[in-house]
């Protein structure tokens, strides 16, 4: 047996605005999408890097307003993409942890949180 990464899932409303989002804004990557029929909810897959998240406008597949924990390498370099790429309702900032971490979060149009935190470097 072999435990792989979960994948979160996050409850949206509008997939065009989370298109703009996670894709435009966050650089993530559309993989697929799903639709049972027109008119019905999507759902798609987005990733980025090692990043995998499901979005999903199914009623009852998950609560909005959900944090996600993010590790990553070079959160400067990610603070400053974000920055270039300008977001009128988004401008997020590294703060320090509790855990010896810097943290950069950001919250989705539906307000979900991604947390993106680096461990500080020991001396």
């Amino acid at each position: 047996m072999k435990l792989r990464a979960p994948i979160p899932l996050i409850r949206i409303f509008d997939h065009q605005l989370a298109r703009r989002f996670y894709c435009e804004w966050l650089g993530f990557t559309v993989d697929w999408e799903h639709q049972f029929g027109p008119d019905f909810p999507r759902y798609l897959q987005v990733t980025r890097d090692a990043v995998t998240l499901h979005l999903t406008e199914h009623y009852g597949d998950c609560t909005p307003g959900s944090k996600v924990f993010i590790p990553i390498e070079g959160i400067d370099d990610l603070h400053r993409e974000l920055h270039e790429r300008r977001n009128p309702n988004m401008r997020p900032g590294i703060e320090d942890a509790p855990w010896n971490a810097r943290i950069l979060e950001v919250i989705d149009p539906f307000g979900n949180r991604l947390c993106f935190s680096e461990p500080k470097a020991t001396s």
